[in-house]
């Protein structure tokens, strides 16, 4: 039988464990005991420092939809809002660099995570683009802002369009659509060029069959494009995106498959009347290009189109300090807001 702690070593065990302790309860958010030190002129002068904190230190970034469902956001920096919008099975974690990049130069960055996605309450229901857009449009009425650069990629590009066709731009200033979905993915009598349905049933199948193991098996190869001759492969980048896919609820991330690939989004995109840039990848396994942003540039009236030589889905990892230099450079350009 192994030996208890000496005397010597106790005290170090115990500080050990009570660090520890303390961390686990900072990053879960679990209150630790009061301590004899807690005294009520302790706690008036607690509060009162944090009184004087920013204000996005001192609130939960979490707002409740008339559903009822609980949105978590990220709100960093100041100056000029930019939202953005991310794709399918991710959350805003996947919009960090860029959010840092803005943020540090001068703009106010929004990012949520979508109902059933993230930090974000799992609703049975509204797991598709119009609630998407209306959640989005309740998070900008909460937060009062105008004049928005909304940024989004893949599903989220859907959501940027469906929002303005539902709720129009005047809250809206430019628009980026990144490796977006739009017009519509599955193949259609108005869009013979787009994906098999059974491409789709495909995913829906082995995201029943084994949701970790098909969320891995997009990681490793398409979505990075790590399955490409000569790829540099980052199983950081890897382990992130599953870890990101697993923390959707699992009817969300399954409707959300319906609500990227059939949704429509033709009149949205003829509704877009401020600056839109049109991002993509030509390498892009995901979303390619042929059915997506070369007819999303015809329909969206004065768009710029950025074709990216070799680019995957994943352009803000895998040309990070490009896609951060394109965005910066558009949102802090002097066109105006409708052209």
């Amino acid at each position: 039988m192994k030996a208890p702690p000496s005397a010597t070593s106790l005290p170090t065990t115990r500080r050990r464990l009570l660090v520890g302790s303390a961390a686990a309860a900072a990053a879960f958010g679990i209150p630790l005991a009061t301590s004899a030190n807690d005294t009520p002129a302790a706690s008036r002068q607690a509060a009162n420092r944090t009184s004087t904190l920013p204000r996005e230190r001192r609130t939960m970034s979490t707002f409740t939809t008339k559903d009822g469902t609980q949105i978590y956001y990220k709100d960093w920096g100041s100056g000029p809002v930019v939202s953005f919008s991310h794709g399918w099975p991710l959350n805003s974690d996947a919009w960090e660099s860029q959010m840092f990049h803005l943020a540090s130069n001068g703009f106010r960055c929004i990012a949520h995570d979508r109902r059933g996605h993230g930090r974000s309450s799992q609703p049975w229901n509204g797991n598709n683009m119009d609630t998407y857009a209306d959640d989005l449009e309740e998070l900008f009425t909460s937060l009062d802002v105008k004049n928005v650069t909304m940024i989004g990629h893949s599903t989220g590009g859907g959501e940027v369009a469906r929002y303005i066709g539902r709720h129009g731009s005047r809250r809206v200033a430019r628009v980026v659509l990144m490796g977006a979905v739009p017009p519509i993915m599955v193949k259609t009598a108005a869009y013979p060029g787009g994906l098999p349905m059974d491409v789709f049933d495909g995913f829906r199948k082995s995201y029943l069959a084994d949701r970790s193991q098909f969320f891995l098996e997009i990681a490793s190869g398409p979505f990075f494009g790590f399955n490409r001759p000569g790829a540099k492969v980052s199983q950081g980048m890897i382990q992130a995106w599953w870890a990101q896919g697993m923390m959707t609820g699992h009817k969300n991330a399954y409707d959300c498959i319906k609500a990227f690939s059939e949704t429509d989004f033709t009149e949205d995109l003829k509704k877009i009347d401020v600056p839109t840039l049109i991002i993509h990848g030509d390498d892009d396994q995901i979303v390619p290009i042929a059915a997506s942003a070369l007819l999303s540039a015809k329909l969206v009236r004065g768009s710029v189109l950025k074709i990216y030589p070799g680019g995957s889905h994943a352009l803000g990892d895998t040309d990070r300090a490009k896609l951060n230099a394109d965005l910066l450079a558009f949102v802090t350009s002097t066109q105006t807001a409708r052209s």
